[in-house]
């Protein structure tokens, strides 16, 4: 598979670079936003490893003009920025996921296979599973047509579950990806959530969405 860097520092991206090529990736390395933005938009690959704050255009820009022009890449951030802001930024502008540094290189790897593993038809500003719709540049979700009006939280929220729609996704992990990562783990404001979530996307249809996977977290994917 190959693999796309844009990082500016060289040490960290001659680190990945020679991580992914010991676990069997094909990398090519940029150091601008520009050159980035070129090589992706001019070849085929699997993955991009984006940095935001690059020389000269940053990463948010280059993810933005990515998917305006149709080009569905995945995307994982990779920053030093760790604001939920700009976690949630990052998500909302079509990236994948994002990892925070400093990181662990087996994290890094687990992230980009569990990416690597949705395959391309989930990589879209417009998500879908069954008769639920989202779409992430305009803020709307919808459910058999009918308008989901949700709080910016429970957009996110559902964003989560859906870009990761088949994977049960910890209360820590969902904690640290909506609110702070320095969340406190007794509280039980996601559960709260999920909860109101279900009100507005589960309770008034038949089929369920939702599910709770006692004692790990909670999956969005259609059953029997």
């Amino acid at each position: 598979m190959k693999i796309l860097i844009v990082e500016d520092e060289r040490k960290t991206a001659a680190y990945l670079k020679r991580g992914l090529e010991e676990n069997g990736f094909v990398v090519d390395v940029a150091d601008t936003g520009e050159d980035g933005s070129h090589l992706a938009e001019t070849r085929q690959y699997e993955l991009i490893i984006l940095d935001v704050l690059l020389p000269g255009r940053d990463g948010w820009s280059v993810v933005t003009g990515l998917r305006r022009r149709r080009i569905e890449t995945p995307v994982l951030f990779l920053t030093a920025r760790d604001a939920i802001r700009d976690r949630v930024k990052g998500l909302e502008l079509g990236a994948d996921d994002y990892l925070v540094k400093p990181f662990a290189f087996s994290e890094l790897l687990a992230r980009m296979r569990s990416i690597l593993r949705r395959g391309p038809a989930r990589q879209s500003t417009q998500l879908r599973l069954a008769d639920l719709e989202v779409d992430l540049g305009r803020h709307r979700a919808q459910r058999a047509g009918r308008a989901l009006e949700l709080t910016p939280k429970e957009f996110q929220l559902l964003c989560l579950l859906l870009q990761r729609s088949g994977e049960v996704l910890s209360r820590t992990l969902i904690a640290e990806q909506v609110w702070d990562i320095n969340f406190e783990s007794d509280s039980n404001v996601v559960e709260v959530h999920v909860r109101r979530l279900r009100a507005k996307v589960d309770d008034p249809f038949e089929a369920k969405l939702i599910h709770t996977v006692r004692g790990v977290g909670y999956v969005l994917e259609k059953r029997p």
